[in-house]
């Protein structure tokens, strides 16, 4: 088994990257804001004080949910792929991690440990789990609300510091309403983070990916059941390397200025807008989940009030918070109007400069030009399946077409070899595709789940 203890608290920084000039009478300023958490030493422009206390390592409750629905018996190895996989997870619990698993059909049940409680890992409640594990059998309904009900319960129950889920589907949500999924998903959303993986073809990718995305974790497909237990064990391994629970980026403007949005854009793309808590006058926040030693990139746009030349302004200031330690979640924090947090330190200034050089009020950031077609790359994807989908083959292969030519142009080969399953490229430079006459069904599900996956840019 792997120790993923660290020896220093994690540290964050914030950097800027801007084109900071405007020409006169502009209002729209653009900037990606890169956000670093480290075990140690200093990186970027600002680092902050430790989180944790010296000698105080986070806590962390884990509940797997897998998926028992009848169709989890066609093929077998289905079932079989997800007892190894959920065991092989387990084997990489960190001892004292919190656990649970999650036996999920029409109705969620408690495999282990049971009783509406947790287990804490170690080398016999290890091998408990897994002799449960063996007594997991298909049968019956899908109705993921519930099983993320029950995750929850189990999960804000245990006074750790990272809480997460994983969750194993094959097959669409039948048995509840989608409004029943969203209802669970909204009570769920800032108490847990939760990764998903559809196994097999048979489930739906808007499903699985909504999920992931209002949960603040990663959607994947596992085409081949054999592949369960290796991606299962990265998700186990990456949740015990989480060391910063409920971390939210603040956003603080001045008077008169608007923000436009706030996306995560790297390592994928996800909208943060509508996510905004209200935390005092004219600052927000947007929450951003768990962290460990990473880096994550976000575009923020906001709209200023127009100035005259030679004028400049603070046009936002970002920093990072979270809930003082031994305080409640995000979600808890919301319902209140507010409450404690603490401030990490590490903050980035957005400025805004009107001038009449034109040559620096029209060049474009690189980074923001980079984002901004990533974000039109996995527009660009998901419209044309859907036209594909819909029988608009014109429509489809204008949009594909544009895809492979972005994919192409920023260097995202990974998106570039999906779309290649999809689309014959005849000029990437172009964009000029043909559309497949024949595409494996999980070569289609595999573009559309990883379609908001980015590469990042060199800085």
């Amino acid at each position: 088994m792997a120790n993923f203890a660290k020896s220093n608290a994690p540290r964050f920084s914030v950097d800027v990257y801007q084109n900071e000039y405007l020409p006169e009478g502009g209002s729209e300023v653009n900037a990606v804001v890169t956000v670093t958490a480290t075990g140690g030493g200093t990186i970027g422009s600002a680092v902050s004080a430790p989180v944790h206390p010296p000698g105080r390592q986070p806590s962390a409750a884990v509940a797997v949910m897998v998926d028992c629905s009848g169709s989890m018996d066609y093929p077998p190895a289905k079932m079989r792929g997800a007892r190894d996989a959920t065991a092989a997870a387990i084997d990489a619990l960190r001892d004292g991690t919190r656990f649970a698993v999650i036996a999920g059909t029409h109705v969620a049940k408690e495999v282990y440990p049971g009783g509406g409680r947790l287990a804490v890992a170690d080398a016999t409640t290890r091998e408990q789990a897994k002799q449960a594990l063996r007594r997991l059998s298909a049968g019956g309904g899908t109705a993921i609300g519930t099983w993320l009900r029950l995750a929850d319960r189990l999960l804000t129950a245990a006074d750790t510091t990272i809480r997460h889920g994983i969750l194993l589907t094959d097959g669409r949500n039948e048995h509840e309403s989608p409004q029943e999924l969203q209802a669970a998903l909204d009570e769920c959303a800032g108490r847990f983070t939760c990764d998903a993986r559809g196994v097999g073809t048979d489930w739906e990718v808007k499903e699985v990916t909504g999920i992931a995305s209002a949960l603040l974790g990663t959607a994947d497909i596992v085409a081949d059941p054999a592949g369960l237990a290796a991606d299962f064990t990265r998700m186990m391994e990456t949740a015990m390397g989480k060391e910063v629970a409920d971390v939210s980026l603040r956003v603080w403007t001045p008077v008169g200025t608007t923000i436009r949005f706030v996306k995560q854009v790297a390592p994928t793309m996800e909208d943060l807008t509508a996510r905004r808590t209200e935390a005092g006058p004219r600052a927000g926040d947007y929450p951003t989940g768990s962290w460990g030693d990473e880096s994550r990139d976000y575009h923020l746009c906001v709209t200023v009030p127009p100035a005259g030349l030679g004028q400049e302004m603070l046009a936002a200031r970002v920093s990072l918070v979270v809930p003082q330690p031994g305080g409640t979640s995000r979600a808890s924090e919301a319902e209140r109007g507010g409450g404690s947090v603490q401030n990490l330190g590490a903050q980035g200034l957005v400025r805004a400069v009107w001038t009449d050089d034109m040559t620096a009020s029209t060049s474009i950031n690189p980074q923001v030009a980079h984002y901004t077609g990533q974000a039109e790359l996995a527009q660009a994807i998901q419209k044309g399946l859907d036209l594909r989908k819909a029988g608009d083959f014109d429509g489809a292969t204008a949009k594909l077409g544009r895809a492979v030519q972005l994919a192409s142009a920023s260097g995202n080969a990974d998106t570039a070899k999906l779309l290649a399953k999809v689309v014959d490229v005849v000029d990437a430079a172009t964009g000029t595709v043909r559309l497949k006459t024949r595409v494996a069904e999980a070569d289609e599900m595999t573009l559309e789940t990883r379609s908001t996956k980015t590469v990042r840019v060199k800085k």
